[in-house]
């Protein structure tokens, strides 16, 4: 039997790793990394895998612009789940280094934001090295043909690699945690689990006062809540603006297909990510007046009305 494959951002040991073990049994799939976000999903859209398990936000910088923009061009991909990991750093180096030592330390861009105040207050002075991923910085400290002194590791790996902890719990937010989620290509939405996402993209119909507003009273007049919202800027339209969105709840709700009927009728693009279970587990809050119920009641009061029977 063929083993579906997953793409994930490697090498081995990466929080992209983690997350993707954490999704899906690793003995009944095929784990194949990548070098960066793009192939990853790139891989999914060529058919050379089936799924992608890709950073999408973190607690410190936000959305993972890289993933963000991906998906919301190109051939179709949809979200099909997600998990939320907390996330802290060790700072390795290899063995005989002392944190004083260190003029140069390695992760990936976001690694590295996640961990700003603790580097400029522990090794002050010391260069940020942008890596394509933190296990990656890790391997190259490890066979000896890096060009720093230390790297910010997913806890573990150094010790597996052979290097040295010099500090654990490594963060500026003992919070901080990032949201991967699981990309395919499109399918049968995953039926409504009653505490489920919706994810979007939409470009306004025109730069103009009370455009994102009259966007967002498609939500708001149906008692959706968003639970993420983010502006990016449009390549094909320099200046301009698309927003990419959480919505609480799923398509098969009648207050979210309303929302995006209402969305296609008014913007000339809207793009549907997925619609998934959230990590959280919670219930999605419905408004009085928005429940699937009081939709097919109102409904059928209408088709009264047509018939004349008041």
């Amino acid at each position: 039997m063929t083993l579906p494959r997953y793409a994930y951002l490697g090498p081995s040991g990466t929080f992209t790793e983690a997350a993707l073990r954490a999704m899906v049994d690793p003995d009944e799939v095929e784990m194949v990394p990548a070098i960066d976000v793009l192939s990853a999903l790139a891989a999914v859209r060529d058919g050379d895998v089936d799924f992608a398990v890709v950073a999408i936000e973190n607690t410190v910088e936000g959305g993972v612009t890289a993933t963000l923009d991906t998906l919301a061009t190109g051939a179709p991909l949809v979200i099909l789940g997600e998990v939320v990991l907390p996330v802290s750093f060790e700072l390795v180096a290899r063995p005989g280094t002392s944190i004083d030592d260190i003029t140069a330390v390695a992760a990936h861009s976001h690694g590295l934001a996640q961990c700003r105040r603790w580097l400029a207050a522990r090794v002050p002075g010391a260069v940020q090295v942008a890596a394509t991923s933190n296990a990656a910085a890790a391997g190259e400290l490890a066979e000896g043909v890096a060009g720093f002194d230390a790297a910010l590791a997913p806890p573990g790996l150094g010790g597996r690699l052979g290097l040295e902890v010099l500090a654990a719990g490594v963060a500026d937010n003992p919070h901080s945690a990032t949201r991967f989620v699981k990309v395919g290509r499109p399918t049968a939405v995953p039926p409504a689990t009653g505490a489920d996402k919706t994810t979007l993209v939409v470009h306004l119909p025109d730069d103009r006062a009370g455009a994102l507003l009259a966007m967002l009273e498609q939500f708001a007049a149906r008692g959706v809540n968003l639970s993420r919202i983010e502006s990016r800027p449009r390549s094909d339209r320099p200046g301009e603006y698309s927003f990419s969105i959480d919505a609480l709840g799923h398509i098969d709700e009648p207050r979210v297909a309303e929302a995006l009927v209402g969305l296609k009728r008014t913007n000339p693009v809207v793009v549907f990510l997925g619609s998934y279970p959230a990590a959280t587990g919670y219930p999605t809050p419905v408004t009085p007046g928005t429940s699937e119920e009081e939709f097919a009641e109102a409904r059928t009061w209408v088709q009264a009305l047509r018939s004349g029977r008041h």
